[in-house]
């Protein structure tokens, strides 16, 4: 095998992604923002009131 047979991944622009992603939130209307932020705040609420209950094993 020789060097020249390697594959090599590009590299992430991570600058141009939170760019596309804040130009992408400036195009959406007022409406479609309050929905998502909306669903967002749902979501809080439902993770706060969350609970995790443990239920052991039966022996056997």
């Amino acid at each position: 095998m020789t060097e020249n047979n390697y594959f090599e991944e590009p590299q992430p622009d991570y600058e141009k992604a939170e760019t596309d992603l804040l130009l992408e939130g400036l195009r959406r209307s007022y409406t479609e923002r309050f929905h998502l932020m909306a669903s967002l705040m749902k979501m809080t609420l439902m993770f706060e009131k969350a609970e995790v209950k443990h239920k052991p094993l039966p022996k056997k």
